[in-house]
């Protein structure tokens, strides 16, 4: 399935939505409020687009965002089908493969615009080698989207090192509500949710939630 690209007047109002959102984000937005983090079969995941998005309006979501690897295919097909009244808002979203303090990070872009020259080199399905953390962040941005740290406790260096060089490249928000050990219900792990939400506090970051979902369904990581 083919969707043209072209510039959806939609996108700056889901934008400026976006951000409101965000800053009223908690432990209990994901799974069946709002879900920021989903991949589909066109990156990494199971899902197709289309069924994502019926999971999406069946479960009642206020909004959510999919986030494949390098490609903006799954968001492309999904926005055509989410257009009905009281369907949830669609963000555009991406995940962006980089390296920062020596290591894989992963940044998730948000509320961009899809049309956007700027991020032709990350959409074209295949990561782009030691790219550094602040041009991804820089290209999102520049798109007019959000940059966001994903998953900060699942790389080699400690998470407090790894959001303190993120906030300092001027990445927009952190993942804060994950679930780390892919529990069947998903909730974020304590162990670490109140050391993010600090984090993200102190560097004056946007929270984010998302189930990271790869399996057949929404509402869980696997």
């Amino acid at each position: 399935m083919v969707v043209s690209l072209e510039r959806d007047p939609r996108v700056g109002a889901a934008a400026a939505e976006l951000r409101r959102v965000l800053q009223g984000i908690g432990p209990l937005s994901c799974p069946l409020h709002y879900n920021f983090h989903l991949h589909t079969h066109c990156s990494d995941g199971q899902m197709d687009p289309l069924d994502l998005a019926e999971q999406a309006r069946q479960q009642g979501l206020k909004g959510l965002a999919i986030t494949d690897h390098h490609t903006l295919k799954g968001y492309e097909q999904a926005r055509s089908y989410l257009n009905q009244p009281g369907d949830p808002i669609l963000w555009p979203g991406i995940e962006i493969t980089t390296e920062l303090l020596g290591c894989e990070v992963h940044i998730l872009g948000y509320g961009f615009d899809p049309t956007d020259s700027t991020l032709d080199p990350f959409t074209r399905g295949e990561r782009i080698p030691e790219l550094p953390t602040g041009e991804a962040i820089q290209a999102i941005q520049a798109a007019g989207g959000l940059a966001v740290l994903a998953h900060p406790f699942r790389y080699l260096v400690p998470a407090e090192e790894v959001v303190a060089a993120a906030a300092e490249l001027g990445v927009d928000g952190l993942e804060v509500y994950y679930a780390y050990k892919n529990p069947a219900v998903w909730v974020p792990s304590p162990e670490v949710t109140d050391l993010a939400e600090r984090m993200a506090a102190s560097y004056g970051l946007l929270k984010t939630c998302g189930t990271d979902s790869h399996g057949p369904s929404i509402l869980r990581r696997i």
